[in-house]
């Protein structure tokens, strides 16, 4: 049975166990040729540098340099029907899934809530993307994790992870608009922010 539970209820967080799974099979060449070695650290240096704390992509494309934007321009903008929003939590939103166990869309909008008064984010509009918070020992990360193929649970888990004690007043979140977005697109640019396998991000702790 397909579940549509009110986020304005639910703050669970799960971010010890978060684990991100290969989510696609094949990588835009663009996207490819994109070095994003730096990005992404394990070791001594997870939980450092300039990317440990995603507050949004414009902020998060800063350190790039500018011939880097020059060669890859579709790396650094969104998507056309794609957009980004925060939100304080609750969220205010009712997620439903997709297919039974893959992927989740807005099935309504709590009326008065955080996501109602933005007055961005529609019925139908399918999640992409979601900040998530991975800790590790002492240190921590909060990411852009790609989230298409995310159930009904991961969401909720990403969601509650983005916790006021890891610095988190809000979740960031990306949609994709149905009949405005090329989902082959849409998919191509998320690749941008997949985790490699070798990144903590994909162990369980």
């Amino acid at each position: 049975v397909m579940r549509a539970v009110c986020l304005l209820l639910l703050l669970v967080g799960l971010a010890h166990g978060f684990v991100v799974k290969p989510s696609r099979t094949s990588v835009d060449v663009s996207c490819n040729a994109f070095s994003t070695s730096g990005m992404w650290t394990g070791g001594f240096g997870f939980g450092k540098g300039d990317f440990r704390f995603y507050e949004g992509f414009d902020k998060w494309m800063k350190p790039f340099p500018a011939e880097d934007r020059e060669a890859y321009p579709e790396v650094f903008n969104l998507p056309k029907g794609v957009y980004e929003i925060a939100l304080t939590k609750p969220l205010g939103i009712v997620f439903e899934e997709i297919e039974v166990g893959k992927g989740v869309y807005v099935l309504d909008l709590v009326e008065g809530g955080a996501a109602e008064k933005t007055g961005l984010i529609q019925k139908g509009d399918v999640l992409v993307g979601i900040t998530a918070v991975k800790i590790i020992g002492a240190k921590w990360e909060r990411r852009m994790i790609p989230a298409r193929k995310f159930n009904f649970d991961i969401v909720v888990g990403a969601i509650g992870s983005n916790d006021m004690k890891w610095g988190c007043e809000d979740v960031l979140l990306m949609f994709e608009r149905p009949g405005e977005a090329d989902p082959a697109k849409t998919d191509a640019f998320l690749d941008f922010f997949e985790p490699p396998l070798d990144s903590p991000w994909r162990q369980q702790q």
